[in-house]
């Protein structure tokens, strides 16, 4: 492509938005108002992501050693768990410090177990972590065999619900921001097809004159680019706004995790700003070729 084209077609496309200021606006609100809603939905499904991978993340299991146990045997134990495939960490929790954890979250002050019960009733326990959450149970069940543990706890049945929940947030979330998409072209290119009805008759004078169907199809589209980037752009600065002083008010709420800053913000930014371009020129590609069938 001649760099002369190349300039004459950036000029068309400005001359377009000057011209048709109404329509220039009409298409950047639309965009905007679409981009915003489709990062507002995105939000919302990467901070129930982080919410999903705390929950899962927290999911240990317990294995409780018999009482006989030497340390001699314990230790051999623990080296069993940690050679397993898909162990991440292993803890061991003597009976003494479970005894005290266990005070504490009676409040450590109107209870003295040990003074009651005469003696600590407790076992020793490995905490076992694993890499992939959802392979405690697969792990769980192969712990439970090694000899010297008589018990392997990992809140079964409720771990199996809460990963089958998470499944379907993710699928859900997954649905729902392609469905918004679909929309948000469906939106632009009705827009942008307004824009370009308005234009028909200077389309249909240059297919007259001989210009190539790409020669009339470069400066709608880089308009659509500018208008879905300019849309794009004032609905991530709204988004953005709005996400900060929602993270500011609800900084004290600390179990509500929610994605503050650092890449994962900036990296939603710059894709929402590229679907923006993109949508635009997915618009302009579906309403144009049918006026170009002159």
């Amino acid at each position: 492509m001649k760099l002369r084209n190349v300039l004459y077609f950036w000029r068309e496309a400005w001359k377009s938005l000057r011209r048709n200021k109404v329509l220039t606006i009409a298409s950047v609100s639309t965009v905007s108002i679409c981009i915003l809603i489709l990062g507002m939905a995105v939000l919302m499904t990467v901070n129930a992501g982080n919410v999903i991978k705390k929950l899962e993340s927290d999911v240990e299991m317990v294995a409780f050693l018999d009482r006989a146990l030497t340390r001699s045997q314990i230790s051999q134990i623990e080296e069993q768990i940690s050679k397993l495939d898909g162990v991440k960490s292993v803890k061991f929790v003597s009976r003494d410090t479970a005894l005290a954890r266990l005070e504490k979250s009676y409040g450590n002050k109107e209870y003295d177990l040990k003074s009651t019960l005469g003696k600590n009733p407790l076992p020793h326990s490995f905490e076992v972590k694993a890499k992939n959450p959802h392979d405690v149970p697969r792990i769980a069940s192969k712990v439970e065999k090694i000899e010297g543990i008589y018990k392997v706890n990992y809140g079964q049945g409720v771990v199996e619900r809460l990963f089958a929940v998470t499944k379907w947030v993710r699928a859900i979330s997954l649905a729902f921001i392609v469905l918004l998409s679909l929309g948000a072209i469906f939106l632009i290119a009705t827009t942008i097809r307004l824009a370009i009805y308005a234009r028909r008759k200077e389309i249909y004078l240059m297919k007259l004159v001989g210009a190539t169907d790409w020669f009339i199809r470069w400066p709608f589209f880089i308009e659509g680019i500018l208008l879905g980037t300019l849309g794009a752009l004032l609905s991530i600065l709204l988004l953005a706004g709005a996400y900060s002083s929602l993270v500011n008010n609800m900084g004290s709420v600390y179990f509500i995790p929610l994605v503050t800053g650092g890449p994962i913000l900036n990296q939603l930014y710059i894709a929402l700003l590229a679907v923006g371009a993109i949508l635009g020129v997915l618009g302009t590609y579906i309403s144009l070729n049918r006026f170009l069938d002159v």
